[in-house]
């Protein structure tokens, strides 16, 4: 099986790898097809580690993936060979407590590809659980099959959000989450989603859809257009999609009286922020890490057209030039959201 391995910082190879031979009666085996560039992918490359996630040993990169499953274990009944499908990256211990309460993201022993020490799949194949693997629409294709593993986050943070029809919310960062939450959010019920960033390259990609309001923070008073879309009351939602710390900090300022406010991106360290700002609107804070039971819906609201994930996937390059594709991730142009790894190629 030949895969895409980080090496060590900064070096990564094509290696011939048998970490998915064996298949239980409840897996199935998957041909990849496609396989998203994550962020996270990006930095395990440039850094070896995300928090206390370390690079040990090779690992195989990737995990927003799709591909046609091409074998079935025998309790399977899910699927069958030759369906189109994307996967779940994160595999819940069945027996544990947080799987059982339904917040299965949250499980200790939930092991999620490409995640030190676990195994991605970008590779030619790979064994998951059937459980967590989805039949995908036939309108959709294998590129966005792919993409729902970003949108997936953007949904759950919508649900936690409890987005009430008419509501008008913010998205700081227009990377490929913020977009996601941007995307989800009007899709949830959001009137209007103002999407803040400095990459006025990035926010050019959301022109056009309806209820979605750009504003490019270098050069434009985010606070102004705030105050004139809700005159001057607030939006009733706030996603902090960015990561940046100093966003963090100032997410109650435009938040309404009795507002809400999802925190998504993670600042690299502490973050103070003014409760008090908060108690005087009874703001409510939410956090998200990742997802839980919202691969179905995503799936749905993609197959109904509720979703078009098609402008955002902007690069694509061959199995073949992946290191060439990681080397561009790095540094991609300001336009880049979502690269895109053809396995076929």
């Amino acid at each position: 099986m030949k895969a895409l391995v980080l090496e060590e910082i900064g070096k990564i190879s094509f290696q011939n790898m048998d970490v998915y031979e064996n298949m239980g009666p409840n897996d199935v085996r998957i041909r990849m097809k496609r396989v998203g560039i994550c962020g996270s992918d990006v930095h395990f490359y440039e850094f070896g580690r995300i928090g206390p996630f370390v690079v040990q040993s090779p690992m195989i990169l990737g995990h927003e993936g799709s591909g046609e499953v091409i074998a079935v274990g025998e309790n399977v009944s899910n699927l069958r060979i030759g369906d189109r499908v994307c996967m779940e990256p994160g595999i819940p211990n069945p027996l544990s407590r947080a799987n059982r309460l339904g917040i299965y993201n949250l499980d200790p022993e939930l092991t999620f590809w490409a995640t030190p020490p676990i195994h991605g799949c970008m590779c030619t194949e790979v064994v998951h659980p059937a459980s967590l693997t989805y039949r995908v629409p036939d309108n959709i294709t294998f590129e966005e099959a792919a993409m729902v593993e970003p949108l997936a986050i953007g949904m759950h943070a919508s649900m936690k959000a409890e987005i009430k029809p008419g509501d008008k919310a913010l998205v700081y960062g227009a990377g490929t989450i913020g977009v996601m939450t941007a995307l989800a959010a009007l899709a949830g019920g959001c009137s209007t989603v103002i999407v803040a960033d400095i990459r006025k390259e990035k926010l050019r990609l959301l022109d056009g859809i309806p209820g979605c309001i750009t504003c490019d923070v270098s050069s434009s008073d985010l606070a102004s257009l705030v105050s004139n879309i809700t005159e001057g009351w607030g939006v009733n939602l706030v996603f902090e999609a960015s990561g940046s710390e100093a966003v963090a900090r100032e997410l109650f300022n435009h938040a309404c009286p009795g507002g809400h406010v999802v925190y998504i991106g993670m600042p690299s360290g502490l973050v103070p922020i003014d409760i008090t700002i908060a108690q005087t609107k009874e703001i409510r804070i939410d956090t998200i890490f990742r997802y839980a039971n919202v691969y179905d819906r995503s799936l749905a609201l993609l197959g109904s057209n509720k979703i078009d994930l098609k402008p955002f996937i902007t690069d694509e390059y061959p199995f073949s030039k992946g290191i060439e594709a990681f080397n561009y991730a790095r540094t991609p142009k300001p336009s880049s959201v979502k690269i895109m790894i053809n396995m076929d190629g």
